[in-house]
Parts: structure tokens; sequence; C-alpha cells
């Protein structure tokens, strides 16, 4: 997938899909100068983000009720 593919099934800017590139929270290989992103990193991605997020909404309730 090319950054604007990633970054239109994200639903995000073309910016934020090369922070996550360079940050490496999503895996990209370089061809040239530009970047190509398996379907699977997407994937991969998002699959870990959904984790994160029910991680810390787990956290926050519990905070909640402190």
């Amino acid at each position: 997938m090319t950054i604007a593919e990633v970054a239109e099934a994200l639903r995000v800017s073309r910016m934020t899909v090369y922070r996550l590139v360079n940050s490496h929270a999503i895996h990209a290989v370089r061809f040239g100068r530009s970047y190509r992103v398996p379907e699977s990193a997407v994937e991969s991605y998002i699959e870990h983000a959904a984790v994160d997020e029910a991680e810390q909404n787990a956290r926050d309730d519990g905070r909640q009720h402190d």
C-alpha cells in the first residue's frame, strides 16, 4: 500500500502515516524515494492500537472507582 492508501484506510493524514513509519509503529519498505506498507503491517497496527486503547480504558475505569 502507498502512504496515501494507508492514510485513507486509517483516516489520518499522510504526515501522520510518515510519522508512524519513522517511529517504527508501522513497518514499511522504502523503494527509492517512496514507501510501500504491507497490508499485514496496517492490520497489525490496528490490532495493536485497539489493544492499547482497551488497556488504557481499563486503567481509566479502575481510577474512576478509587
